[in-house]
């Protein structure tokens, strides 16, 4: 037995067709409101099993399940959105712990270097108390986004 059941009102549904075809949004909206189409087990709806809509729109079952439970937890205009959203980690250097890290890299090494390295970077912000905790990884994609060389 289904947990999340997919009943859509008769001005959801416009909507949902009014996308599918137009088809002048992104491709997940389109296949989403595909979904959601089938998934209907109002009157109005075809009430398709998730199986037979995952092969239909070739997907996983699991992404039917998702976008079902996505409908009933957060509404109609929160399942249209990408699943994802909201998820990506929060940068550790913002704008002026960049700005640190470009005066850092400019200026002499430490006693005993000829140059900077990343680790010493990284390492340097870290003990200057800019950043809580820091890696190479980051100093050296935030130099590359800077087009910041080294050497």
């Amino acid at each position: 037995m289904k947990q999340y059941i997919v009943e859509l009102t008769s001005k959801e549904r416009s909507h949902l067709q009014k996308i599918v075809s137009k088809g002048n949004t992104t491709g997940y909206r389109i296949k989403y409101a595909h979904i959601l189409l089938k998934a209907d087990q109002s009157n109005a709806g075809p009430g398709w099993s998730d199986s037979k809509i995952a092969e239909a729109f070739e997907c996983n079952v699991s992404t039917v399940y998702r976008l079902r439970k996505r409908l009933i937890e957060n509404g109609f205009e929160a399942v249209l959105q990408h699943g994802n959203k909201g998820k990506r980690k929060q940068r550790k250097l913002d704008g002026k712990a960049e700005a640190h890290l470009v005066a850092l890299a400019c200026s002499k090494p430490p006693k005993g270097r000829q140059r900077w390295t990343v680790r010493l970077l990284a390492d340097e912000l870290v003990s200057l108390g800019i950043v809580d905790s820091c890696g190479k990884t980051t100093v050296h994609e935030t130099l590359k986004k800077m087009s910041l060389s080294l050497t």
